[in-house]
């Protein structure tokens, strides 16, 4: 019996889209998008309708427009926070979604567009392992400002489905396990899993931790407070270079690190600092996870193993990045590296155990009280 799964996933850079039978992959195909393309769009919820074109266009393209499919599932966008598992697209979560009530990124199309292709075949749609997965410890949510708690927002499907590869690959299992992973895309997020539950991480896109090629990562407080009140920039405009125009893309005019390298082989001076930068500031922050995978005993922290560090996404294909990562860092752990994402394996897996009856899909609310 075929159990025909569209998975799509779309990215601040990429569009990606895969076609499933069961397990088993039929089809998968990136779309690149050129910044200057994506710029010409005010909100990722203006670039719905390009996306779902060219996902329909690729899909006839390779003839796949003919498969009727059982299951559709799309990347989950910034919404309540929630569990982990498999989620049923609903009003509420279109709703929080197109009107961005918990922040602008391209994954918000995810659902929407999932729905789309849901109600052509006459099947749900579904989420998995959303950005807003939030497993962290009370202790990593506290700031010096009680008004802005830490918030868990990174790749929580890449993450884990790259941390449980890893645990398999190790002859152990996920729940076993202690890793700091760091998924290296057009964003940068890293965490600390400890024995199958993520306890801390570096929020990906609201401004903390390493740059990327797109987002600026963390910032001095005052210092962005000070670009707003002396008219350096509007809010507007502020907000939009931290999570879309800052990072590689503000220093080299450039989100692709394959062009950095090449100008680094050509003798540019400022692409090799702003590569050694990046490698610098995501070894800085790896390391800085530790106590996270540290446990408490009678109040104080007892030493641990950590079984590895975990590298995965797009810019893991880089083997100078990633050497020059580990170089960085001090002899913590094996580095263990995933250049190919598994998101989209993940993705399909998620709707696939629903269709089994193995999970229960769960249903959005819109309210944070009632999925924690």
């Amino acid at each position: 019996m075929a159990e025909h799964i569209l998975v799509i996933n779309p990215g601040s850079t990429s569009t990606k889209v895969a076609v499933f039978d069961g397990e088993k992959e039929l089809f998968s195909h990136t779309v690149e998008h050129d910044k200057q393309e994506t710029l010409a769009f005010n909100t990722a919820a203006e670039q719905m309708g390009m996306r779902h074109n060219t996902i329909k266009a690729v899909l006839k393209e390779h003839g796949m427009d003919a498969i009727k499919f059982d299951g559709i599932a799309g990347r989950g966008g910034l919404l309540a926070p929630m569990q982990g598992g498999t989620w049923n697209v609903t009003p509420a979560m279109l709703d929080d979604l197109n009107s961005a009530r918990y922040g602008e990124h391209p994954c918000n199309l995810g659902a929407p567009i999932a729905l789309e292709f849901a109600k052509e075949h006459g099947v749900q749609a579904y989420i998995v392992d959303p950005v807003v997965t939030d497993e962290m410890d009370s202790r990593a949510r506290i700031t010096g400002l009680p008004e802005l708690p830490r918030r868990s927002v990174f790749h929580a499907l890449s993450q884990r489905a790259a941390a449980r590869k890893a645990a398999e690959q190790l002859g152990k299992e996920y729940a076993e396990c202690r890793f700091l992973v760091c998924h290296m895309g057009g964003g940068v997020s890293v965490a600390a899993h400890r024995n199958g539950k993520i306890c801390d991480v570096v929020n990906a896109l609201e401004g903390d931790g390493p740059f990327s090629p797109e987002r600026t990562g963390r910032l001095t407080a005052l210092g962005v407070l000070d670009l707003v009140k002396d008219g350096t920039f509007t809010y507007e405009e502020l907000r939009s270079r931290i999570i879309k125009t800052g990072g590689i893309w503000a220093h080299l005019g450039t989100n692709d690190l394959r062009v950095v390298e090449k100008r680094m082989a050509e003798g540019d001076a400022k692409a090799q600092l702003v590569f050694d930068a990046l490698a610098y500031n995501i070894a800085k922050e790896l390391s800085g996870l530790t106590p996270a995978l540290m446990h408490l005993e009678e109040g104080e922290c007892a030493p641990v193993v950590i079984d590895g560090i975990v590298l995965t996404g797009g810019m893991a294909n880089s083997k100078k990045l990633v050497e020059t990562i580990i170089n960085n860092l001090p002899p913590l752990a094996p580095a263990i590296i995933f250049p190919a994402v598994e998101e989209m394996h993940a993705l399909a897996g998620g709707v696939l155990r629903v269709l089994r009856g193995k999970e229960s899909a769960r249903d959005y609310t819109g309210t944070p009280k009632d999925l924690l």
